[in-house]
């Protein structure tokens, strides 16, 4: 995890939450100021755990009392979520990049990975459009395709259908009724039947002179009259009541619009509410869970001390059942030890039977074993001596002395193979020496290295500036333990 990224990743934290940006010329975790160190800890913290977090300051007080104070509880808080390095209030207020570092790269990997999602996504409206395309584009993938002689033709919308297919139902029962109503030379009387056929046709919007037309009996009337054993006025006031259930056709398109916008900002409206309590419910159950999690531990706890004192009262009540009757009871306790003390004799006793044999099959097999090296040892051959190793040894030396005349004679005979014999010897001794510089120069190389990491790690603890901070913080509690003392000598 690299400096970059966890400057990146606090600069997203702190700002999350607040108005203030980190500069731009902020690239590594050294150039962390402690006011920033601070902030983007207790930010990380209330990510973490609200909990914890919240009762946290993110900023730095003024007084050097209380800026050691919020140290220690920063410290301890990291501690609870589980960091285990060295830290202190000195972590935060005199700091250094390696620790600095391994605290925030714990408290990154603590985050929750929806917050590290989320706040990697950039913001914009250029970004906010090119999420909307592809949440698009994979709602359509996600629909099962289909073949152009299975799709539907539907381009409307669902009331527009609706109130359209309302309407040519509409029409085409005023055409019907009419048909009926006209009058044939086989039909007579039914004049009844024939005015409420003229009243259901007004209402249908018809023409005003269907009392006129429909003078005789039709054949509707004939037909239900001969098939239906109800009444022609209660099956015309069903028909009556059906058509009026059927909205008008001509209720025009921008009311439909006006309804379906008006419908459609109170569902935005009901959702937005809904949304308001859901983050509402959200943070009482994380309250809750926390709160539950802590009586938990206390239960626990209390259940802990409760079973050791009722096992402390339990003894406690045996002690004082057994005062009133104590000569009997010590006797009772003196027997008891007597017989554990000749219990415990009987079984050392028991113990000592069985461990003699034990040592005795013990030291049998070790006499076996010695006994059998030492038969190993004599059959060995003993021809070899010391003496043949030294007659070895001496005979090479002596070949090697016989090479060097040989070289030596033939060196004196022939004037190149002495200067070529010295050459060698040079480029040899010359060799050695190359050698010798080669391995102090990668001696000096390694402490050169070390050198420049403990000029480094020396750097990056920040020594200098630190104990300049420390002697600024020294001054100023001394001027506030002068300022109390004089307070307190005033009053």
């Amino acid at each position: 995890m690299s400096n970059l990224f966890v400057v990146r990743v606090c600069a997203v934290v702190v700002t999350s939450s607040s108005s203030r940006d980190i500069d731009e010329d902020v690239q590594s975790v050294k150039q962390f100021t402690s006011e920033l160190i601070v902030e983007a800890v207790v930010k990380c913290l209330r990510v973490i755990d609200p909990a914890l977090g919240n009762g946290l300051s993110h900023s730095l007080p003024p007084g050097m009392s209380a800026r050691f104070r919020l140290g220690m509880s920063l410290a301890q808080a990291c501690q609870d979520v589980g960091f285990k390095g060295e830290i202190g209030y000195q972590t935060f207020l005199y700091s250094n990049e390696p620790e600095i570092r391994s605290l925030f790269m714990f408290l990154v990997e603590k985050l929750p990975r929806e917050s590290a999602e989320a706040s990697d996504q950039p913001a914009g409206k250029s970004a906010l459009l090119q999420r909307a395309i592809a949440a698009q584009i994979k709602a359509q993938l996600s629909v099962p395709w289909l073949p152009p002689s299975c799709r539907l033709p539907v381009h409307r919308k669902t009331q527009e259908y609706r109130s359209r297919k309302k309407a040519r139902l509409q029409k085409r029962i005023e055409e019907q009724l009419r048909a009926a109503g006209q009058p044939r030379p086989d039909t007579h009387g039914a004049t009844r039947s024939t005015s409420d056929l003229a009243e259901l046709l007004q209402s249908f919007g018809g023409a005003s002179t269907g009392g006129d037309v429909l003078t005789k009996g039709t054949r509707f009337t004939h037909t239900e009259k001969f098939t239906f054993t109800q009444e022609p006025e209660k099956a015309v006031q069903q028909m009556a009541a059906a058509a009026s259930a059927l909205p008008s056709s001509h209720q025009s398109e921008e009311d439909l619009k006006a309804q379906q916008e008006a419908e459609l900002s109170a569902l935005q409206q009901q959702l937005q509410q809904l949304s308001v309590q859901m983050e509402e419910v959200g943070g009482d159950i994380k309250q809750l869970t926390v709160s539950i999690q802590q009586v938990s531990d206390e239960l626990q706890q209390k259940e802990v001390s409760n079973s050791e004192k009722e096992n402390s009262i339990k003894m406690k009540r045996q002690t004082i059942d057994l005062l009133p009757d104590a000569e009997n009871n010590l006797l009772k306790l003196q027997s008891l030890v007597e017989a554990s003390s000749k219990r415990v004799v009987h079984l050392a006793s028991q113990w000592e039977k069985h461990r003699v044999p034990l040592i005795d099959e013990h030291r049998r097999l070790k006499e076996l074993c010695s006994n059998r090296e030492l038969t190993e040892y004599e059959t060995l051959s003993k021809d070899v001596s010391r003496s043949a190793y030294t007659m070895r040894i001496l005979e090479i030396v002596g070949n090697i002395k016989k090479q060097k005349e040989e070289i030596t004679k033939d060196a004196k005979k022939d004037e190149s193979v002495r200067k070529s014999y010295k050459y060698l010897a040079a480029l040899h001794e010359n060799c050695t020496q190359l050698i010798q510089t080669i391995e102090d120069t990668g001696t000096i190389m390694r402490e050169i290295r070390d050198l420049e990491e403990q000029i480094e790690t020396e750097n990056g603890k920040r020594t200098v500036s630190n104990l300049e901070k420390i002697l600024e913080d020294y001054k100023a509690i001394r001027q506030e333990n002068s300022a109390l003392a004089a307070k307190i000598r005033e009053g």
